[in-house]
């Protein structure tokens, strides 16, 4: 691992250190370098603590144990009021409007790379460091996002809303690993925490029942579930709790006269407040030629062009990148259309944006059109 353009030994990390494997090993190997790292806990989430979920006093005695190995100093902080203002109310509000918001991409501009690291440095930080599997490079133009050494693993989707100011303080140690080497070096230093399984779900929140959780937040609205052409087939329990391309927890059986295929969500009518299913995997309700998309965010301050111009996209964390144009891109939006028709189009979700191995930044999708 390089250590960019700063000198470790005179250079003061904090890492997030979240409990899991991957933070530990990051702060590992920056001590390998020389950097000067201490560590810190941060706490999100206080609507509840149970052991079934993501227990935040759980995590915090694996961090602790962790620190305790390496040798370095652990900070805490309760960032709850934080998340709950800048990441969790525009969750609900995306579930309210009928999207599919994707938490970890705002979490990561507004807690991590931003309440983390301001805190970090009014602790005496030069810069800060995760576990995230991305590679940062730096040079004359500035601070470049690009893929990690794991295809499998690489979370610039997540991370495609920072910008240069983030960047510049960010250290990702972990960009030439795999997850396996990960845990390889994990198990040679002795870290209890070195076979816990990866952590899921939503974003500081944890593994749930999705549906039972977000029913606590947002009033459930049935209404009938229809086929594309129009033939009632069930009851939904609310639009909001659905979204595009699923197949899982639809509660339809077999269907007297129909013929044995998964259904699939194909789309969400708000007047009438119908959810419209589809059999096909590929139904022509479930693909689209290109999107609209809102908020777009160059991670260099600008398109890498004006457009129309060619690069990549990924509309979901591990898709594998698609070819596409980007026809427009101002303030307001961009107009992305595709060189293959792309399945269940999300709004809400991100689409973000490559050349090679840059990520250039992404949008939030608005609409698929055919």
């Amino acid at each position: 691992m390089t250590a960019g353009l700063h000198k470790p030994r005179s250079t003061r990390v904090i890492v997030g250190l979240s409990g899991g494997v991957d933070s530990a090993v990051a702060a590992h190997r920056l001590l390998g370098l020389g950097y000067a790292v201490e560590a810190l806990f941060m706490k999100n989430w206080e609507e509840d603590d149970d052991p079934g979920y993501c227990a935040a006093a759980a995590d915090l005695a694996d961090a602790r144990g962790v620190a305790e190995r390496l040798g370095i100093r652990l900070h805490t902080v309760n960032f709850a009021t934080e998340y709950w203002d800048r990441v969790f109310e525009s969750f609900l509000s995306e579930y309210r409007a009928l999207r599919t918001p994707n938490p970890d991409v705002l979490c990561n501009r507004e807690i991590k790379f931003a309440a983390f690291l301001d805190h970090a440095l009014g602790l005496g930080a030069d810069l800060i460091a995760t576990g995230h599997y991305a590679r940062v490079t730096r040079d004359a133009q500035g601070v470049r996002l690009r893929l990690c050494a794991d295809p499998d693993k690489d979370q610039t989707y997540f991370l495609h809303l920072l910008d240069q100011s983030q960047l510049e303080r960010a250290l990702f140690p972990l960009h030439d690993l795999t997850k396996r080497e990960v845990r390889e070096i994990a198990r040679g230093l002795g870290l209890a925490n070195a076979e816990k399984k990866d952590s899921t779900g939503i974003c500081f929140i944890g593994e749930r029942r999705f549906r039972d959780f977000l029913a606590r937040y947002l009033p459930r609205e049935p209404g009938p579930i229809e086929t594309a052409e129009g033939v009632a087939i069930g009851e939904h329990r609310g639009l909001a709790y659905y979204t595009i391309g699923q197949r899982q927890g639809l509660g339809i059986g077999g269907i007297h006269g129909g013929r044995e295929a998964p259904w699939f969500v194909a789309a969400k009518d708000a007047e009438r407040n119908t959810l419209v299913l589809v059999q096909d995997t590929h139904h022509p309700l479930l693909m689209s030629s290109g999107l609209h998309a809102a908020r777009p965010h160059w991670i260099a301050g600008e398109p890498p062009q004006d457009p129309p111009f060619r690069c990549l996209a990924r509309l979901r964390h591990r898709q594998p990148l698609q070819h596409c144009e980007v026809v427009e891109a101002g303030e307001s939006g961009c107009r992305i259309r595709f060189d293959q028709p792309q399945r269940a189009v999300t709004p809400g979700q991100s689409v973000v944006l490559y050349r090679d191995d840059v990520c250039l930044g992404g949008a939030i999708i608005d609409a698929g059109w055919r």
